[in-house]
C-alpha cells in the first residue's frame, strides 16, 4: 500500500543521472564543484540542462567565462568529488587541496579532472533562465571517456547525504 510522500522530498524519486563535477575558469582562476541536478534536454546538438546556485562562484564564473566542463567521478574518487562542494572557491584552490588533477581541455579554457572517467567540454548555450531558476543550458563541444572503464561505478545522490553506486548492468527488452 502507497502512503502519502513528503514534497520536499519529491527530489529523492527521481534523481537517477550521476554525480557530476563542474569545472570552470575566469579571471585566471580554476574552481569545480559537484553537483546532481542536471538531464539532457536535447541529442542533436547534445543540450545539457545544469541547476547550478546563483549564489554560488561556479555560477558567476560560468556567467563570465560562458564555458565549463562536466566531468563524470566515479567511486574510487568519490570522497574528494563531494569534499568540493564544502569549501569555497573564493578562498580555496579546490584542485590542490583535494589531489585533483586540472587538464587541458582542446575546446574550451575550463580544466577537464584528470581522475574523473569522462568529461564533456560545454558551451554556455542559454542562462536566461538562471536568475528565476538557477537553470543554464550547456552545448556539448566536445566529449572524452576513459575506454578501459567498461562499467564505470557512478554516484548517484537520494538526498541527504545518501548515494546510490552504480552497480550490476542488464540488458531488458520490452514485453510485446
Amino acid at each position: 500500500m502507497k502512503k502519502i510522500f513528503p514534497l520536499s522530498k519529491v527530489h529523492t524519486l527521481l534523481e537517477s543521472g550521476p554525480v557530476i563535477m563542474v569545472s570552470t575558469r575566469s579571471g585566471g582562476r580554476i574552481n569545480v564543484m559537484p553537483m546532481s541536478w542536471h538531464t539532457m534536454l536535447d541529442f542533436d546538438p547534445p543540450l545539457i540542462g545544469c541547476v547550478i546556485s546563483g549564489d554560488s562562484r561556479t555560477a558567476a564564473m560560468l556567467k563570465a567565462s560562458r564555458e565549463c566542463v562536466i566531468c563524470i567521478p566515479t567511486r574510487e574518487i568519490a570522497d574528494k568529488a563531494l569534499a568540493c562542494g564544502e569549501v569555497s572557491g573564493a578562498d580555496t584552490d579546490k584542485f590542490a587541496r583535494f589531489g585533483l588533477t586540472p587538464v587541458k581541455a582542446s575546446a574550451v579554457k575550463a580544466p577537464i579532472v584528470d581522475e574523473c572517467y569522462a568529461a564533456i567540454e560545454c558551451r554556455l548555450a542559454d542562462a536566461s533562465m538562471s536568475g528565476k531558476y538557477d537553470l543554464f543550458v550547456l552545448k556539448a563541444v566536445k566529449a572524452w571517456v576513459d575506454s578501459s572503464k567498461k562499467f564505470p561505478k557512478t554516484l548517484h545522490h537520494r538526498g541527504g547525504g545518501a548515494f546510490l553506486v552504480a552497480g550490476k548492468t542488464v540488458k531488458l527488452s520490452a514485453v510485446r
